[in-house]
């Protein structure tokens, strides 16, 4: 069992290696100035494209920019402005509800862990490691689309509930390269590992990818 572990964090060790020098420089392509910010685009990123997302928020924080703005504003208003993030009706009464319970329980300031922060409307792990590795610099794995496909596609998971994949993740990957690895892994996946076609001809992991096996030799 033992043997087994290692080997896998072996492998792991490897992935991220590789990644780090295909990827130096990573970080997060949602814009922001502030954490509130970056909670609610990180909210509104739920089924919609960053790039959709920073042109919404472009307009959005123009108009309302903190708790304050959004708990004060009609519901109505803020789903005109983020209407094409889709889901908008629930996005709207999330991101304002959110606005409330921070200004009644935190100050009107975001919290900095991870347990205040799924107390608030609309915040799952993945969005509140979101807010912890962007705007807090503290670690976190943030288990989107990419990173759920790409860990199990590479073996590192054999999970499929987020909140496993994370702890899987969370026992390979030093605790320092977590927000990292995580964006790694997405811009991998946008740009190589995607997932109706796999680039596996340009793949820097193939040789460690038993996914790419067993398509190829179909």
């Amino acid at each position: 069992m033992g043997s087994s572990i290692m080997t896998l964090k072996e492998k792991a060790n490897k992935i991220r290696q590789i990644l780090c020098t295909t990827y130096p420089d990573v970080k997060t392509q949602l814009n922001f100035k502030t954490p509130f910010q970056l909670l609610v685009a990180t909210i509104l990123s739920a089924q919609c494209t960053d790039r959709q997302v920073n042109q919404v928020t472009q307009i959005l924080f123009f108009q309302l920019s903190t708790p304050q703005d959004f708990a004060e504003a009609d519901i109505d208003t803020i789903e005109k402005l983020i209407r094409p993030t889709g889901f908008y009706h629930n996005k709207a009464k999330n991101i304002r509800l959110c606005s409330e319970m921070l200004i009644n329980r935190f100050n009107g300031m975001v919290p900095d862990t991870l347990e205040d922060l799924i107390q608030l409307a609309g915040v799952g792990r993945k969005t509140a490691n979101v807010v912890l590795g962007a705007a807090f610099g503290k670690p976190g794995i943030v288990v989107d689309t990419h990173v759920a496909r790409i860990s199990g596609r590479l073996g590192l998971t054999r999970n499929q509930y987020p909140e496993k994949i994370e702890m899987d993740l969370m026992m390979l990957i030093p605790k320092k390269s977590w927000n990292e690895f995580c964006l790694r892994l997405i811009y991998f996946g946008r740009a190589i590992c995607k997932a109706r076609k796999p680039g596996c001809v340009s793949c820097p992991l193939l040789h460690l990818c038993p996914y790419s096996l067993q398509i190829n030799s179909v």
